[in-house]
């Protein structure tokens, strides 16, 4: 029989020592808000110890794993797809599965706050009803007409080129609610139900784009926005809104798409 020695316990322990040194302490500040306990918000400190490489949304299941069972937020996919972790990181739009902890100043407290311009339910969860409602609106889906076709609709590269930016879109809502006009008018489309009608107008097999148009050319329609570029910069997704905006207004102007 075998003698026990300590070898393994002794690599655990440089294991555990060696990832203890890569720590450091953070405190994450998170608006916090419970209808059911009060009708205000209010900010709470949480002091934990993450690796900088690490994510905020690791932070945010570190607290809620760890700490404080009740903080409230959604996430999904953790990996940028699914876009369900939108939120104000130290007063940018952000995905929190994208966002390394290294890249927000760990130094001073991280602030994170639900997105703005939509209800919020609670802590970091906000009502997206409007969001999916203006989506819908615009009506993102392949419109055609006559039989239905007994093969695929073909489409040339360059045609498919002419619309790929848009069809980026995760719906995660970073956009609209980094938009000042969607802040102070719920009832504007806003830039993510706008690139999503653009991903449509564009694409050389649709037949519904005169239609989208003129939705579009309503009052809380594509008018309304003011090219702050702020929807461009809060994209995840690096797709260039406030161009799509741009070519849709031009297409109400020219009729040409």
């Amino acid at each position: 029989m075998s003698t026990p020695t300590l070898e393994g316990h002794s690599s655990a322990l440089d294991a555990a020592e060696n990832t203890a040194a890569h720590l450091v302490a953070i405190t994450l500040r998170v608006r916090r808000f419970n209808p059911e306990v009060s009708a205000d918000s209010e900010w709470v400190d949480y002091q934990i110890q993450v690796d900088p490489k690490e994510r905020v949304l690791d932070a945010l299941h570190k607290v809620k794993w760890e700490i404080d069972g009740s903080l409230t937020f959604r996430r999904s996919c953790a990996h940028g797809v699914c876009g369900s972790d939108a939120m104000r990181i130290n007063g940018r739009n952000r995905l929190a599965c994208k966002t390394l902890i290294k890249d927000v100043n760990p130094d001073q407290p991280i602030t994170i706050e639900p997105i703005k311009g939509l209800t919020v339910l609670k802590d970091l969860v906000v009502d997206m009803d409007p969001f999916f409602q203006a989506y819908r609106d615009v009506m993102p889906f392949l419109i055609t007409k006559g039989n239905e076709p007994t093969r695929e609709r073909l489409q040339s590269a360059e045609d498919r080129e002419r619309f790929d930016d848009t069809t980026k879109c995760i719906l995660c809502a970073a956009c609209t609610s980094s938009c000042p006009v969607f802040w102070n008018d719920g009832q504007y489309f806003g830039p993510a139900a706008i690139v999503n009608a653009h991903r449509f107008i564009f694409d050389s097999r649709d037949e519904g784009g005169e239609q989208r148009l003129e939705i579009l050319n309503d009052k809380d329609g594509v008018w309304r926005c003011r090219t702050t570029f702020n929807c461009t910069d809060a994209c995840p997704r690096g797709i260039e809104v406030t161009k799509a905006i741009q070519e849709v207004k031009r297409a109400l102007i020219t009729r040409r798409f």
